[in-house]
């Protein structure tokens, strides 16, 4: 199989589809995190689906990025750079509770509770350093990128723009999130799912549009065709 851009562009837009999907609705089943839940079968399978789903959206973000990096210019790589990070983080910090945490459990419960707690409002009181401020960290580079990738999006006219406005107001949305409690306010993430879902699938229709060629009336000698 030969490698084209447009093969990866196509790629790019199918991983942002399933990243998107993934995103929204993990929420609906995701377990209460609480140390009792940790080494269940369905702690497992949700983790192991948000390292599926951070992966897939680095690669989708990617893809969407580089297809119109010149009409988004900085704003677009400022916004690109901070959910780059976003999906980097919640790799690293999801992959951290889908294998560490569950043997972690059963030896030292306390210490896994405090890891839950980095994520679901629980007060840190500093035994797991520089760990406790991975919420704080994700949360920023979650709403600046959503913000300014979604506005650059808008701006570039180039893939859906509403799919842009989602985002960003989306990505607005989770300034809420303390005004409600961690299991309700994890619903706000459906936004952003369906905008990132949604600019997957316009990555792959601009991609088919570019693709197919002009139709037109050949030009004596030259064999070429001027598009009608």
């Amino acid at each position: 199989m030969t490698i084209t851009p447009s093969k990866l562009s196509g790629a790019a837009g199918v991983a942002a589809i399933a990243a998107g999907l993934l995103y929204g609705s993990i929420q609906f089943v995701h377990p209460a995190e609480e140390v009792a839940n940790v080494t269940g079968s369905t702690w497992a399978i949700v983790h192991y689906l948000t390292v599926a789903m951070g992966v897939l959206g680095l690669a989708g973000i990617t893809g969407i990025y580089l297809r119109q990096v010149k009409e988004t210019g900085l704003l677009g790589l400022s916004g690109f750079l901070l959910l780059a990070l976003f999906y980097l983080a919640t790799t690293a910090h999801t992959y951290l509770e889908a294998f560490v945490l569950p043997p972690l459990a059963e030896q030292a419960p306390h210490v896994a509770t405090d890891i839950l707690g980095i994520f679901s409002g629980a007060a840190a009181d500093g035994s797991l350093g520089p760990l406790e401020g991975i919420s704080t960290f994700a949360f920023a580079v979650y709403f600046l990128g959503g913000v300014t990738f979604g506005i650059a999006v808008f701006r570039a006219r180039i893939l859906a723009r509403w799919a842009g406005i989602l985002l960003a107001v989306g990505s607005v949305s989770t300034a809420l999130l303390p005004l409600f409690p961690h299991a309700l306010g994890r619903f706000a993430a459906l936004p952003v799912g369906i905008a990132v879902a949604w600019l997957g699938y316009s990555l792959i229709s601009t991609r088919q549009a570019a693709s197919e060629p002009a139709t037109g009336t050949p030009v004596p000698g030259h064999g070429r065709a001027v598009a009608k």
